[in-house]
Parts: structure tokens; sequence; C-alpha cells
């Protein structure tokens, strides 16, 4: 699994047409690509310019084929220059069964 969090900072005045265009990517990303498991968006609640992105693939090949999607290319080019800076951090799970196990018990 390739694990990742996007720590974004948005200008202000591009914010909510920022949050519409991530929404929209979001979920169709989840709902269309097999091989991504969760793109969950978060901003801070002191700071709503700041967006976090909990970014789940079944692997890299899945990730890789996730940027060439239409639906990721149009919030990549419709966002660019909304988007005051960037940093993907890859990240490695600590406990991979109980993230299992998790996603088992939101299915109830």
């Amino acid at each position: 699994m390739m694990l990742r969090i996007s720590e974004i900072e948005i200008h202000a005045d591009h914010l909510d047409q920022y949050k519409a265009l991530l929404k929209e990517e979001a979920e169709a990303s989840v709902r269309l690509e097999p091989g991504v498991i969760a793109i969950f968006p978060l901003y801070q609640r002191e700071d709503h310019t700041q967006i976090r992105i909990l970014e789940m693939y079944a692997d890299r090949q899945a990730y890789e084929a996730h940027l060439k999607t239409p639906h990721f290319q149009k919030y990549k080019t419709a966002t660019l220059h909304m988007v005051k800076s960037l940093k993907l951090v890859d990240m490695q799970a600590i406990d991979a069964e109980t993230m299992t196990r998790m996603f088992k018990k939101m299915k109830r």
C-alpha cells in the first residue's frame, strides 16, 4: 500500500473554489479508481487555508494511474494558481492490521 499526506496551503481568496474542486476530485477518485482506497481531505480548524489530504493507494502503480486520470488533471490544472505551498509526505503504517479492522468497522 502507498500512503501519503499532502500538506497544502491555499490562497485565502480562492479557498471556497479550491475546496469545491478538491471535494469533486476526491469523490471521483474513490468512486472511479479501484486502486484508490481513500482520498480524505481535511482542513485545520484554526486556519482553513491549511489543507491536509490523507491519500491511500493499493500500490505505487495505482498512484501513477491516478495522476493520469481526467478528474485529477482537471483538479491539478484548475487549482494550480490557488496553491500557495505544497508538500507531499510519504508515510508508512505502524499498524496495518488495525487499519484493516478500521475499514471493516466502517462497513457496519
